[in-house]
């Protein structure tokens, strides 16, 4: 452990912790700052896409609006999709300096392609729903007829993101989904979803354990960019089986925070994605429970297992409040 991991609070030597956000006002980076704060760190906000890579053929740096930008000793991405290729690119970067950072750029990329994901959990074994993906929804009714028939989960993917999702419970549904969807011209993922309300389990997995978890009930038949949208939580306590599959996902994946969600098919879980920047805010309040601590209290960890990298580059170091992020700047969706 280094002994120049800044100063001590409580007890505990306090870390310089960077969250990568687009804005201070996302409810999960106001979270996750005050968390921080609150058990004595420096942290700061940097909106990714101000972040500024520089490269020469040796070690490379980083820039924040054009100054030099003094390294943290980790770092917990949370990249909207909006910007997913900028913001993996600094996320990489900050990796190749030696920062430790919560969730590689090479995990956050595993999640956010939803095929290439469970593609990768069902060859280890990890039981996945029955899922089509397919170029068009020219023929919608024969992929539905493929994973069991209705209810149905249908995602509109784009350059590798999910652009939509809508559970789809009744052909009649599916029918008037048909238009929008054709006319958006993304590729297409259709899986089998769960005939039981109450199956539809998210898990916080964090540092490799089952954190908390909730049961979902989402808005039916109609698409939106995530199934929290709308949709009721409620506490659950997960069974032996959901907790391993839970934890070996976020395991395989490679990211030490992630939500994992599944379906309860007659107590077999079915996982059916894994979200690399997950929401506290619905689990917090269905659950009356702190979520963002124990992710700072992991920061912590993965900081001191590792002697903070070096800084050689001689230009002039950004200053400015801690938290800072630009006032403009719209809420940026997170999954």
């Amino acid at each position: 452990m280094p002994a120049a991991v800044g100063g001590s609070y409580g007890g505990r030597l306090s870390v310089r912790l960077t969250v990568l956000s687009r804005s201070l006002s996302v409810p999960s980076t106001s979270r996750l700052v005050a968390a921080a704060r609150a058990r004595g760190h420096a942290v700061r906000v940097l909106d990714p896409v101000q972040v500024e890579m520089h490269l020469d053929g040796t070690r490379g740096q980083l820039l924040y609006r054009r100054r030099k930008l003094k390294l943290p000793e980790v770092v917990l991405p949370r990249i909207a999709q909006s910007i997913t290729p900028y913001g993996l690119a600094v996320v990489n970067q900050f990796g190749m300096l030696g920062v430790p950072v919560m969730n590689t750029a090479g995990a956050i990329a595993h999640a956010r392609n939803k095929m290439r994901c469970l593609q990768l959990l069902s060859a280890h074994g990890i039981a996945v729903p029955a899922t089509v993906m397919a170029r068009t929804a020219g023929d919608l009714k024969a992929m539905v007829r493929l994973v069991g028939g209705v209810p149905v989960l249908v995602k509109l993917l784009g350059g590798g993101d999910e652009r939509g999702v809508m559970v789809c419970e009744t052909l009649n549904s599916l029918e008037a989904a048909l238009e929008a969807i054709l006319g958006l011209g993304h590729n297409l993922l259709v899986q089998e979803y769960v005939r039981k309300a109450g199956r539809d389990i998210r898990v916080l997995v964090v540092g490799g354990q089952a954190l908390a978890a909730v049961r979902r009930r989402p808005r039916m038949n109609r698409l939106a960019n995530t199934l929290n949208r709308g949709a009721r939580f409620e506490r659950i306590t997960l069974t032996e089986a959901q907790r391993r599959a839970a934890a070996e996902a976020a395991r395989l994946i490679g990211l030490e925070v992630a939500a994992v969600d599944m379906l309860d098919v007659r107590g077999l879980p079915k996982v059916f994605e894994v979200h690399s920047s997950p929401g506290l805010a619905e689990m917090e309040k269905a659950l009356g429970e702190d979520l963002a601590t124990p992710i700072v209290a992991r920061a912590e960890q993965i900081a001191r297992e590792r002697p903070p990298a070096l800084d050689p580059s001689p230009l002039p170091v950004v200053s400015g409040p801690v938290g800072s992020a630009p006032r403009s700047l719209k809420r940026e969706r997170v999954s």
